[in-house]
């Protein structure tokens, strides 16, 4: 399948977004202002809601690498095709 140069570019665009989106979350869920990720703050023990939270952050920074790369092999080959 050959993709266009507009959306391999959205799709490397999202890959980045992807990265930079997740691993922010990730921090935020490690900080926990609101004391919903972890037993009295306590780092050692960690909720439901930390392992819900930290396995969705994880699944979506993959899947957005994922179609992040599929972005730049199009890219590439347009850019070979030319």
């Amino acid at each position: 399948m050959k993709l266009s140069r507009r959306t391999s570019w959205f799709l490397a665009a999202f890959g980045v977004w992807s990265m930079i989106i997740w691993t922010t979350f990730v921090k935020n869920l490690w900080q926990d202002s609101a004391h919903q990720a972890f037993t009295n703050g306590d780092h050692s023990h960690p909720t439901a809601f930390f392992w819900i939270h930290l396995t969705l952050a994880v699944t979506s920074f993959v899947l957005g690498v994922a179609v992040g790369v599929v972005g730049l092999r199009g890219v590439r080959a347009g850019r070979a095709a030319e």
